[in-house]
This record gives C-alpha cells, structure tokens and sequence, in this order.
C-alpha cells in the first residue's frame, strides 16, 4: 500500500477552475463514500481536502502506476470535467512527497497567504468528514495526527504567523486605495461564515460608517452582525439594496454566482456611478466574472490578492527555514513509522507460525505425560525439539544458502544472540 495526494492548488490552476472542481459541504461526503464504493479495492482509506486555495484527495491504496490516472478520471467524472483538461493542472505525490506536502499544508506553508491559520481548521475539518464517511483508515488517521501537532510545533516555536498577511487584511488595503477614508463608507458582507467573520472583523477596526451582514439564514446574520455594531439582511433583499453599499464582501458556499452582471448594473445606475469594491473570496465564485468588466466596479478574487498578501514574504524567510526543518525531521520520524507498518503482516505471520509449532510440541509432550514417561525427559525433549525446529530454517541456509546469503545471516546473528544471552544470565535470578 502507497500514500498518495493528488489534487490542484492555486499556483497550479485558475480560479475559474478551482471552482468548478471545488466540493461543497453537502457533497463531501456522498463525494467519499462514492470513492470507496467505486475504488475501495484500489483506494481502501480516502479524505478530501477543498478549500478556496485548493482541492486534495489523500488516499492509501495499491502500489500501482495507474493509481494517479485512477483517481484523476474519478475525479474528473465526479465533477463532469474531461480528464484531459484537467490533468495538466493536478500534481501527483507519492509516499514521503505527500507526508511532506500534509506538513507543510497544515503549517500554513503551501499558502498563498504564507503562515495563514484558517487552512489548519479546514484540513481538521476534512479528516472529520472522512472519519464520519468512514474512509478514514489506520494510514490516514495516522498521517493526519501527525499532520496537526507538526502544525503546532511550527507556530509554537517559529515566528512564521508573525509576519503573516491575511485574506481579510489585504482586502482593506485594496479598499483603501479605493476609498481613502473607510470611516465613510457603508459594507455589505455576504455570507456568515468563517472567512466573512474575519474580513468583518478587519474592516470593523476601520469603523466604517455601516456595516450590514446578508445571509440565507437571518438569525445567524444577525449574530454575526451585532458583534460589530452593524444589521442583519435577508440574502433575497440583496437585488433591491445592493446600490447602498460602497464595498460587498462575498464568501457563501453556493455553487452558484450570487450577484449577476444585471444586479451590479442596476446598482451603478441607482450610485450615479459612484464606485463600489466588490471582494469575491468564494470557490465557486459568488460574483459573475463580467462584473469586472463594469465601469466603476472594482472587483477582486482570491487570485487577485496572491500578490499583495505575499508582500512580506522577506521577512519571513528565516521562520520558514526553521519551519522547513522541523518539518523535514517530522516527515523522516512517520516514514519510519509507516515501513515498520509493512513489516506487520510478515510479523503476525511469524508469531502465528511460531505459536502453531509451541502448540503443536506441547501437545506431543502431553501425550507422553498421558503416557506415564518420566517429566524431567518429556521436558528435555521439548525444548530439544522446539530448539531445532526453531534452528532449521537458519542452519539449512547456513548449510545450503549462496555466499551472500550466509553473509548477511552471519551479520545479523551478533544482534539476536545478546538477547539469547540476557534471557540466560536472567533464567538463574
């Protein structure tokens, strides 16, 4: 069995098609229980991870070359995308690769906001979702246990969050070079989720003049909303007020654009062209892509900002070294751990054999006891008889095995005889 991670990131695909291979919550997990219907041979241990920045499947399955065009041609079904255009975008990594790219996923390091804390909550909350579908296996619970506390170990001990520069965080300096003073303008934040939370939370310490928070659901709206002083809106009222708000901040998990190129022009006509900010941070995209096309619309995606947030990258150079290292000595520790996981079945074998042959001598010891022969005998012709059987196989390749096979078990003798001379020297304690 081989790990494996196969998926796309946004330094390998456009937005455009990181949306349309992006999973929603309510597909996960008929997504993971139809990979383990259709590949539980091949693929017997799965998980997703899909976020706005990325797509990944990590899988253990069978050591086969054609595993990687498996699991694309899967991929590609599920989402009604022909493989051969998006294979070319999809990165294949295999056993130590895909150990190493969980660590430095979870770390924050494979980013586009380098050292951003959000991708650790969403990776914990795939291996949920893969725990509950019931893909998640020994390897993978494994791998992922490992995955978090590396994770920790980097932010605990590097500054590699210090220098950080987030989503939310570069928005409003894009909103500054809009509108000067953000004290007078009036927000709308479509959405209650995680990252909409946090762009409030950086354009509230801006103290615009409003702030109002749209959502399916009004109740959690206006939770989020009186956290920041501001109000809560249906999602349905959006057509009719859009034209009130200068910046629109949009994160939902629909699969569907929210606000079409009809509903901005008829917003910028009610404005008198005064210009509006729109920050789209959804996969899929909750903004239709010609809106940019609008005079006074500046509008902005989540590759839009790959520039900005990584403004700080020299700063934090050294914490990624540190990072890297930490990170590097933590990949070698699971691969050990992980080979010495192939040698388990060979070791239950072993036991298993050598249990049948305890048995299968005591069982003729029994019988002479039953038999009345003297037990001081018996016992000396059991350990004779199990010290033999045990010697066969090592003695016979001693005696018959090539040059090179003697070598190596002569080598490895000096290691297993301490042992035997311990258990002696204890035998008469």
């Amino acid at each position: 069995m081989q790990l494996l991670t196969l998926g796309l990131n946004h330094v390998t695909a456009p937005v455009a098609l990181r949306e349309r291979i992006a999973f929603s919550a309510e597909q996960l997990r008929p997504a993971l229980l139809g990979l383990r219907h259709a590949l539980s041979m091949q693929v017997p241990e799965a998980a997703i991870l899909s976020t706005c920045n990325r797509t990944e499947l990590y899988c253990v399955g069978a050591q086969t070359q054609e595993l990687p065009a498996i699991l694309t041609h899967w991929l590609s079904d599920f989402h009604s995308i022909p493989a051969h255009d998006l294979a070319p975008h999809l990165y294949t990594l295999p056993q130590q690769q895909a150990v190493r790219h969980a660590f430095r996923v979870a770390s924050g390091l494979d980013s586009m906001v380098l050292g951003e804390p959000q991708i650790l909550g969403q990776m914990k909350q795939a291996v949920h979702d893969a725990d509950e579908a019931g893909s998640l296996g020994t390897h993978l619970h494994q791998l992922f246990q490992r995955t978090f506390a590396v994770a920790k170990e980097v932010r605990s001990t590097t500054e590699i969050g210090a220098h950080s520069v987030s989503m939310a965080a570069a928005g409003v300096k894009l909103a500054q070079r809009i509108f000067e003073n953000l004290r007078t303008t009036r927000i709308l934040f479509v959405g209650a989720g995680e990252m909409i939370e946090l762009c409030a939370t950086h354009f509230a310490a801006q103290y615009p003049a409003h702030l109002e928070v749209a959502n399916r659901t009004l109740e959690r709206a206006h939770g989020l909303a009186t956290r920041f002083n501001g109000h809560a809106m249906r999602l349905a009222d959006l057509p009719e007020r859009l034209a009130e708000f200068d910046i629109v901040v949009s994160c939902t998990a629909s699969s569907l654009p929210l606000i079409g190129l009809g509903m901005v022009e008829r917003a910028i006509k009610k404005r008198r062209h005064r210009p509006i900010f729109m920050l789209d941070l959804a996969v899929p995209r909750d903004i239709e892509p010609e809106v940019a096309q609008l005079d006074d619309v500046f509008l902005t995606t989540v590759d839009d900002l790959s520039t900005l947030v990584q403004s700080g990258t020299e700063q934090r150079q050294a914490a990624v070294a540190q990072a890297e290292a930490i990170i590097e000595t933590r990949v070698q520790n699971f691969m050990h751990w992980l080979d010495t996981r192939s040698h388990v079945p060979r070791i239950r074998d072993l036991q298993t054999n050598a249990e049948a042959l305890r048995q299968l001598e005591l069982a003729h010891a029994q019988k002479l006891l039953a038999q009345g022969m003297d037990a001081a005998h018996v016992l000396e012709q059991l350990s004779q008889r199990l010290s033999n059987k045990f010697l066969n196989g090592p003695l016979q390749l001693l005696n018959n095995g090539s040059a090179e096979e003697r070598e190596q078990l002569l080598a490895l003798l000096p290691q297993l005889l301490p042992a035997l001379d311990k258990n002696k020297n204890g035998a008469g304690q």
